[in-house]
């Protein structure tokens, strides 16, 4: 409901995005969405969703979309680890946090699958999993459902876009 009422009366949605595509190198747009990726993931992955259907190989810039959105995600993991260096932020984690780290590192699994899936910043999820030292082979398995939310996001987003 809000898109429609912006798209209606602030801002032409279809026409922004025509300008993007036409002013954008695509690896620019690739780029700055991996950043945005990286470090919190504060600009909504759908505008990026709806920026491939204006594209001449939408289902190819897709694909590069949400693998780029999913190594974002993995080296933000590694950023939480890097934090852990600062002995500050180490001291707290594990002295005055230790029960909240117990049962995140048990349900870490689902922080991910929440972050991969729903519209929560992905990269938020993956700097958690990184600081509580959550196994990375599960953050990347299961950042994989990222691609299956570009994937519904972006069935959804392409019958709204002309």
């Amino acid at each position: 409901m809000l898109v429609f009422l912006v798209n209606e009366y602030v801002f032409n949605i279809n026409e922004g995005l025509q300008h993007m595509t036409e002013t954008f190198s695509r690896i620019g747009i690739l780029i700055f969405f991996f950043i945005s990726e990286t470090f919190l993931g504060l600009i909504p992955p759908e505008i990026f969703i709806a920026w491939t259907k204006k594209t001449d190989a939408p289902l190819f810039n897709l694909f590069l979309l949400s693998t780029v959105s999913y190594l974002g995600g993995l080296l933000s993991y590694f950023l939480g680890k890097l934090t852990l260096k600062i002995d500050s932020l180490r001291d707290y984690l594990e002295v005055k946090m230790e029960k909240n780290l117990k049962n995140s590192r048990k349900w870490g699994g689902i922080l991910i699958l929440v972050g991969a899936l729903l519209p929560l910043p992905f990269s938020i999820a993956c700097i958690t999993a990184g600081m509580i030292k959550y196994p990375f082979k599960n953050v990347a398995f299961f950042g994989l459902f990222r691609f299956a939310r570009f994937a519904i996001y972006a069935w959804a987003i392409f019958q709204v876009v002309h």
